[in-house]
């Protein structure tokens, strides 16, 4: 079974933002990479709305006719727009306001009583929940335990390791898989994943339903062009 790319947006709104306007616009991109053969997409609203806004998401609703992923912390005014929006899947993220980008996983022990009772709300209207989490065993059951539908092993350890030749690095992410296979949850993954560790990591790691890639892929597609790049993306996760 093919791997689903989401392809993550945000850097689309980071160039708009930096001239003002809607140019490019978000919601044609979204509706672009799905014509392109994107599985989904996805986004990741911050409280200070410096890349993709909170209006942005409403806007996209209407536009996302795969998989619409929202990821993004918690907070009161992000779940009130998850839970009016409903997007397919939403993926809790434990970002800090001043984090330039996700840097941690979910402490599922430590935060099981916060993330029951969100992943509870979520569930209850319908939408598949999911929690970012570092490739460790024991917060793969946490997050078993608190309710999650899957979880997004955080790959940035992964990337950086395999870029200097240590294939080695993704055992772990295998290992957490097919535990959190045999827990009920599906397989993501997301973070510096690219065209050069893409088809390494999906061949090497059981059960991944989905990827999740924004910054890289946004990147290689100024040299290749967008539609060419997921292209390219899709042939490495046959």
């Amino acid at each position: 079974m093919m791997t689903k790319l989401s392809v993550n947006i945000n850097k689309i709104a980071t160039l708009r933002n930096a001239r003002g306007g809607n140019y490019p616009s978000v919601v044609q991109v979204a509706k672009d990479v799905q014509l392109f053969g994107a599985h989904g997409v996805t986004i990741h609203p911050r409280p200070d709305e410096r890349h993709i806004r909170y209006q942005d998401a409403y806007d996209l609703k209407q536009a996302v006719s795969t998989e619409y992923n929202i990821e993004g912390n918690p907070i009161v005014k992000f779940m009130d727009m998850v839970l009016k929006i409903k997007p397919t899947q939403v993926t809790l993220v434990p970002d800090s306001i001043d984090a330039i980008t996700s840097n941690a996983g979910w402490d599922t022990i430590k935060h099981r009583d916060f993330l029951s009772e969100v992943i509870s709300e979520f569930k209850s209207s319908g939408i598949r929940t999911s929690i970012f989490v570092d490739p460790s065993l024991k917060r793969v059951e946490g997050a078993a335990n608190v309710g999650a539908d899957r979880i997004e092993l955080y790959t940035e350890a992964f990337a950086k390791q395999y870029s200097l030749g240590d294939f080695e690095a993704v055992l772990p992410y295998d290992g957490c898989a097919k535990l959190a296979h045999q827990l009920g949850m599906g397989v993501n993954a997301g973070h510096d994943l690219s065209l050069d560790n893409i088809a390494f990591f999906a061949k090497n790691v059981s059960h991944l339903a989905e990827v999740s890639i924004g910054h890289a892929l946004i990147s290689e597609a100024i040299y290749k062009g967008l539609q060419p790049t997921i292209e390219a993306y899709l042939s490495k996760l046959i």
